[in-house]
């Protein structure tokens, strides 16, 4: 499975099983409010600025941070039918262990 997969499945069970928060404007209130557990954005979102901050920020509130390759596949994942530039997830439900495991091998 690849490194993508792994992530985008973390918030399919985080989202039937806990909570997140979609979109960088709701990913980047769930890092500074210091309620997410993990932030999850598309790389291939333009232009680049509705993103590019969110690595440093999570980075500076050491929130483990991944990017997956499309923002279709993120927003599958959320439960959404249009693509989303990122995701928080805030609970992670049954997700906990895998969400711990792969903040690890980062």
């Amino acid at each position: 499975m690849s490194d993508d997969a792994k992530v985008l499945e973390i918030v399919e069970i985080a989202r039937t099983t806990g909570k997140i928060k979609k979109g960088s404007n709701e990913a980047t209130k769930a890092i500074e409010k210091g309620t997410a557990k993990l932030v999850v954005y598309a790389a291939d979102v333009t232009p680049k600025e509705i993103i590019m901050h969110l690595p440093l920020l999570c980075q500076e509130k050491k929130v483990p941070c991944f990017e997956v390759a499309k923002k279709e596949d993120l927003g599958a994942a959320a439960g959404l039918a249009l693509s989303t530039a990122a995701v928080a997830i805030i609970k992670e439900g049954e997700a906990k262990h895998a969400l711990e495991a792969l903040a690890r091998s980062k």
